[in-house]
């Protein structure tokens, strides 16, 4: 996996936004779509942020620009599990449609917009189908990543997860729901994140993506950066690590997480 050590977020943002419109550049210029994978969280916000002021300074056709996101909360009710609704402070899907597909259409005009069909989500009614749709799309261009710090877990897969899992409902790791603490700060204490989650495998990003950048920053994501720089195959006690096994991977860190390499 090639390692990038930038100065800080914003400058891994900047680059992984100008490789992105560039990309998507040549995918129009043949008439055909570009997908995205995208997380939700701290750690892709540099690139999101970056999109926007990238596509207001010089705008890009994103009518062709698919987004797709790589997970859900789930909440436990009567009726079994159901997402949240999309208003809620932690749901992927609300944090998809603002910071994401938001950021960008706000930065363009009307012509140049993603529409609202372009944005593509796993469904809990049958997880398993998101695989195919994504495969009927060409595959994922660029999956950004990101990896947990306390547990290595990447979209929900929990540690433990099988190499080649596939798009499924999963019990989030007790570690996990602490670290989405960090991630979502509203939340007022762990009794009040979700235990369940819709996700994408780790098989379905191994199988399905032409290039994955994996992005760690922050002095506490020196754990991950260790444990990313240094595999040489996936570990399932750090799910993350699946990274090393996909075609064309990238693992793109800050100074503080990057430390002294």
């Amino acid at each position: 996996m090639n390692v990038m050590i930038h100065d800080n977020p914003e400058t891994i943002g900047e680059h992984l936004a100008a490789r992105i419109l560039t990309e998507l550049r040549a995918a129009n210029a043949v008439g055909r779509p570009y997908v995205l994978g995208c997380p939700g969280g701290r750690s892709p916000m540099p690139v999101y942020q970056a999109l926007e002021r990238q596509l207001a300074a010089n705008p890009v056709d994103c009518s062709g620009l698919i987004v797709a996101m790589m997970d859900e909360y789930l909440l436990s009710g009567p009726a079994g599990l159901s997402p949240p609704l999309a208003s809620a402070h932690y749901s992927c899907r609300g944090f998809g449609e603002r910071e994401i597909v938001g950021r960008i259409n706000r930065a363009l005009p009307a012509a140049f917009r993603m529409p609202d069909a372009n944005f593509r989500m796993p469904s809990l009614a049958e997880p398993e189908a998101y695989d195919a749709e994504i495969e009927s799309l060409g595959g994922i261009d660029l999956f950004l990543l990101a990896s947990g710090a306390g547990d290595g877990h990447i979209a929900f897969n929990p540690p433990g997860s099988a190499r080649d899992s596939r798009s499924r409902i999963v019990a989030l790791a007790e570690q996990t729901r602490r670290d989405n603490l960090a991630t979502f700060p509203e939340f007022r204490g762990l009794e009040e994140v979700p235990t369940h989650g819709l996700t994408i495998g780790t098989g379905s990003i191994a199988t399905l993506s032409k290039a994955v950048a994996m992005i760690a920053w922050g002095a506490g994501k020196r754990e991950a950066f260790r444990r990313l720089s240094t595999a040489s195959a996936y570990d399932p006690h750090w799910p993350a690590t699946i990274a090393v096994e996909c075609r064309n991977a990238e693992l793109h860190v800050d100074a503080a997480a990057g430390g002294n390499a």
